[in-house]
């Protein structure tokens, strides 16, 4: 058969590697898309999975994306008239959505952000199948089928990552050494616009009272205040996952990077106006992620609980407890997803 996917979001390639690699590997063909957004275009690369890139930029503002989802919808039709698509699969795209009617093919899709109203509505009307976390937030009627799964869990499951200890050589860091990693976004989503996140005030205050405990390492999708730059972390981007397994604590507001470290068994501080089902339940259920709107004193109050746990000196063991609970209760997200895209497929 042949299979369209898109990847739009460095996390989708993460995500989809191994559902690509396994399909080849089966006899299939794939055909991937991709829209530069970061450093996906570098992992795609990084991965050796082969793709035609259809745009370099997602938009930064309404107009844009409103734009660009022309754009990219007609491009990736087009590409894919000479291919014969069977079935489209990834994320909440409405540029994979809308071509998949076109072709009368099915989409099949796994998404975790509960708010992205815009490319919901699109799946909701034109995606097959719509797989979500149990945690997910918004009922997408009866195309939907709830799981115990994190996106995380396609990627970082232990039967798709080992965690390399040479990474702490790179960073300068002794092993059982604490450290802290923040992470920074751009707030260019379609489910972001309008919003924006923590004050560089708070940051730089959050800065000063981690590295009392140990180094802090930030990654940031925008340019940093020049009294931030200087804490840049400088490594290739496949290796995060390895930097987050042995960190103590990630702070900041990235619902992904924040995910990853429940996953990882890393304790997170996720900071964002709306949150997430999954941070929610990783809050609830696993005790690992801890979240905080984005007022001011929310901010404050995010701040206080990083140096809390980062006194504890059994932080990164008592994560590593947690996570065993969590990987027991929840599912290797590649294996439920050819699980499912098999049963689609043969019935």
């Amino acid at each position: 058969m042949n299979f369209v996917v898109s990847i739009e979001h460095p996390a989708w390639a993460h995500q989809f590697r191994s559902i690509i690699k396994t399909l080849e590997q089966r006899g299939h063909k794939v055909k991937v898309f991709a829209v530069k957004k970061d450093m996906d275009l570098e992992l795609l690369d990084k991965f050796g999975i082969k793709y035609e890139k259809v745009a370099d930029s997602t938009g930064n503002n309404i107009i844009e994306k409103a734009w660009l989802l022309f754009i990219i919808t007609v491009r990736i039709f087009f590409k894919s008239l000479s291919f014969k698509p069977d079935i489209f699969i990834g994320r909440a795209s409405p540029m994979m959505a809308l071509n998949s009617f076109f072709f009368g093919k099915p989409h099949i899709i796994f998404e975790d952000t509960d708010h992205s109203h815009i490319s919901l509505f699109f799946c909701k009307l034109f995606s097959a199948l719509i797989i979500t976390p149990v945690s997910f937030r918004t009922d997408l009627g009866k195309k939907q089928k709830k799981f115990p799964v994190y996106k995380e869990l396609f990627y970082l499951h232990p039967s798709s990552f080992t965690p390399d200890e040479s990474i702490l050589t790179e960073l300068g860091v002794n092993k059982g050494e604490c450290f802290t990693v923040m992470r920074f976004v751009s707030w260019k989503a379609d489910h972001d616009m309008g919003q924006k996140g923590l004050s560089n005030k708070n940051k730089l205050a959050a800065v000063k009272e981690f590295e009392k405990f140990g180094k802090v390492f930030i990654t940031s999708e925008e340019p940093l205040k020049n009294d931030l730059e200087p804490y840049r972390i400088q490594i290739a981007a496949e290796k995060m996952h390895h930097v987050l397994y042995f960190a103590s604590l990630l702070y900041g507001e990235s619902s992904t990077m924040a995910s990853e470290c429940a996953v990882l068994g890393t304790h997170a501080i996720f900071c964002d106006f709306a949150g997430r089902g999954y941070t929610d339940e990783q809050e609830k259920r696993f005790d690992l992620v801890y979240n905080f709107k984005l007022d001011e004193q929310s901010q404050k109050d995010s701040i206080h609980k990083g140096i809390e746990l980062l006194s504890d000196p059994l932080l990164w063991q008592k994560g590593k407890e947690k996570r065993k609970k969590l990987l027991n209760e929840m599912r290797d997200g590649t294996e439920l997803f050819l699980e499912q895209l098999d049963l689609y497929m043969n019935k």
